[in-house]
């Protein structure tokens, strides 16, 4: 299989069930270019994979980065944050 598949639609940003289990999940996260995954906030850490594309994921505390094939962020519970989709991007959340 591959991520893209997971998409079955061209919805600005799609995110898909990847793996559960009791002490953990992945979610495979689709954003197109130039929209943006809204403002928000994740109770636990979790680590943010992009696997193609590039991204630019920022926090409320001033973290700019640009994500690119390759690159991940490590995302601190109770910080709001966002992403935008520089060009169409395909990427693993871990939490």
């Amino acid at each position: 299989m591959n991520i893209k598949e997971l998409h079955t639609q061209e919805k600005p940003v799609s995110a898909t069930s990847l793996f559960k289990s009791e002490l953990g999940n992945a979610t495979a996260i689709q954003i197109m270019q130039g929209e943006k995954l809204k403002e928000h906030i994740t109770k636990t850490p979790a680590l943010l994979i992009c696997m193609e594309g590039r991204v630019i994921f920022e926090n409320e505390n001033g973290l700019k980065e640009t994500l690119k094939a390759g690159d991940y962020v490590n995302i601190e519970s109770m910080v709001k944050h966002w992403v935008e989709g520089v060009i169409e991007s395909q990427l693993i959340l871990i939490k």
